[in-house]
Order: C-alpha cells, then structure tokens, then sequence
C-alpha cells in the first residue's frame, strides 16, 4: 500500500477520495485549510491549517510531515465562482488563478524533497481549462485557471521525467458537491474513477488529459 498526501480533503471529492484510500489500506495524510468531523472521523492522519497560496503555510508543510515518504501526491484543493461576460470579476479571476493554478505547482514543489523514487504526482484539474472543448462560454476566471494548471503540469511532467516520476492531469467528472450545486454524479464514484486513474498511472501516460472514466481529453 503506499503513502498518499490529499489536499483538499475535508468535503467533497477530497473527502470522498480519503474514505475510499483508507478504507482500501493506503496510508492517507489528509492536507487541509480546516478539518471536518466527516474527516476527522475517518481516523486518518489531518494536517490543517494548510494554505495553499499562503508562501509560510507551505514552506512549513515539509517540517511537519517531518520526512515522511510521499508515493502519491494528489493536488485536489480548488475553487469555482461564477461570473458571465455581464458579470466580470477580476478579484475572483485572481483568487481562482492563486488557488487552482499557482497553489497545485507551489505545493508540489514545496514537496519534491519528500517524493519517493517512482512517486506519481496527480492533479484534479476539470475538463473546463479545455479549450478544445469548450462548447459553453462563461466561467472565464475557472476555465482560465485550470487551462494554467493543465500547462504548468504538462511541464512539471517533463520535468519530473528523469526521476522516474509520473504525473496525472485529470478531470473528476460533473460531481455533486457544494462547489457545483449538488449536480452531477456521487462523489463516491468519481473518487473509484480517479482511483482507477491513479492506480494506471504510469511514466508512459504522465502529462496527458485523462477523464475519471478513462476518456482522454483534448487541450
């Protein structure tokens, strides 16, 4: 079983994601701004009080995992605010830009020393940072940040390459959770999907556009 650090992990696909990780044996570190006691109750090991945009918050990360070996690192924490063209929102385009695309690469970098040889790097992306298929409009600050994250670990893919590391780019699914209005699928079963993603997840396929259900997409 491997050692795997979730942010995010307090609610929704993260929390779903810890349930399904532990539950199967996997030694889960679930990395948090602020616990649950849906989390909580997992009995799982809660880091909170974790920011990703905030610099001290994870320059400190590495001390308290205090050289713990990390064989899978998934980059789950995220926000979505809704705006449309009559609408604009240039302080929620920043706080999406700092939150899904600079935090994922900061954290991960921040963790690099503490990723075990062969690790995987996952980030939990969505299908609207696709410009290929973007048949909607809207949602300009979410599709903008997560067009950046899908970029910044297509890069980190290569990057990571000589070190035998692979990185999962992936999007969950519509997912009914707080962040979408209780639309869509079960987070139970995008987290079996992302699992399965995960578990395939091999130097071959590293920086490519997966689906939970297994269909890769387009950029």
């Amino acid at each position: 079983m491997s050692t795997i650090l979730l942010t995010g992990a307090n609610r929704g696909i993260g929390l779903a994601l810890a349930r399904a990780l532990s539950t199967r044996g996997d030694t889960v570190i679930a990395v948090c701004r602020r616990s649950s006691p849906a989390l909580l109750a997992l009995g799982v090991r809660v880091l909170d009080g974790v920011d990703v945009t905030d610099d001290a918050s994870l320059a400190a990360l590495p001390g308290r995992l205090a050289g713990t070996p990390i064989d899978v690192l998934i980059n789950n924490a995220g926000i979505l605010e809704r705006e449309s063209l009559d609408r604009l929102d240039p302080a929620g385009w920043r706080r999406q830009m700092e939150v899904n695309a600079f935090g994922p690469l900061a954290l991960t970098a921040a963790l690099l020393p503490l990723l075990a040889p062969a690790a995987k790097v996952v980030v939990i992306t969505s299908r609207m940072g696709s410009i290929g298929d973007n048949g909607s409009g809207g949602y300009h600050g979410y599709r903008m940040s997560k067009a950046a994250v899908n970029a910044a670990f297509v890069s980190l893919s290569r990057d990571l390459a000589p070190r035998g590391i692979a990185v999962g780019i992936y999007h969950p699914g519509m997912v009914a959770t707080d962040m979408t209005g209780r639309h869509g699928i079960p987070p139970e079963q995008s987290a079996a999907g992302l699992i399965a993603r995960i578990d395939a997840l091999t130097t071959a396929t590293s920086g490519r556009f997966f689906h939970q259900d297994g269909t890769e997409l387009p950029w």
